[in-house]
């Protein structure tokens, strides 16, 4: 008898629960009534303030002793610490003249390099590197000039650009990745190879056969 007033008197309060939870007007959105709300949202530590779980009181933690940011290995032709070249004139020539894409020239990474080239390049440079992009079609800036249409312009001037930024155009470094920059620059040299004029490509392809056949004679 008592065992069966005790579920009845349970039965009756959960119900009163329920009913008053779900007749509380709120939010489409809200998750109703939370136990522990502390589990689902932790406080964090604002920058710079105290944090008495370390030694030091330090909120702001320094990174692990090793850490390597993303594009920086050490001894990697992706290396920050290789691109010796700085912000000036001289190094912009000298970078074209020395520096070599390390990235493979394969349909994968042309592929990636279209796809950063579309989003950070062609609304000032064109689909097609002649400069005619969104923004000069606009009239906001004036036309940059086509790839191919720029006297010595190696990869390694590309990169250079593409880190420090040169004339109206700014750096890009803190957008791409040194990766990045070298796909970048590998889309955009296919963009000039494309644009080649065919007597320039004939004259080539002449060279290379001369090359070629002088080499089978030795």
């Amino acid at each position: 008898m008592i065992t069966r007033k005790i579920k009845f008197i349970s039965l009756v309060l959960f119900s009163s629960l329920a009913i008053l939870s779900s007749c509380q007007k709120r939010h489409a959105n809200s998750p109703g009534i939370e136990f522990m709300p502390d589990m689902y949202y932790s406080e964090a530590f604002k920058d710079y303030e105290l944090n008495p779980l370390f030694k030091d009181s330090l909120a702001a933690r320094r990174p692990v002793a090793g850490t390597i940011s993303q594009g920086s290995a050490p001894n990697s032709p992706m290396s920050i610490d290789q691109f010796i070249y700085q912000y000036k004139l001289e190094d912009y020539e000298l970078a074209g003249a020395n520096l070599k894409n390390p990235i493979e020239n394969d349909s994968l990474t042309l592929a990636q390099g279209k796809e950063i080239y579309t989003k950070f390049c062609i609304q000032c440079h064109g689909e097609a590197g002649d400069g005619n992009g969104s923004i000069v079609v606009n009239g906001k800036f004036p036309n940059p000039g086509a790839y191919w249409a720029k006297e010595g312009l190696t990869e390694g001037k590309m990169f250079h650009t593409l880190t420090y930024g040169k004339g109206l155009m700014g750096s890009h470094a803190s957008q791409l990745t040194k990766t990045e920059r070298w796909k970048t620059v590998l889309w955009v040299k296919n963009l000039i190879e494309q644009k080649k004029p065919a007597t320039e490509t004939k004259t080539a392809e002449s060279a290379d056969l001369k090359n070629n056949s002088a080499s089978k004679k030795s």
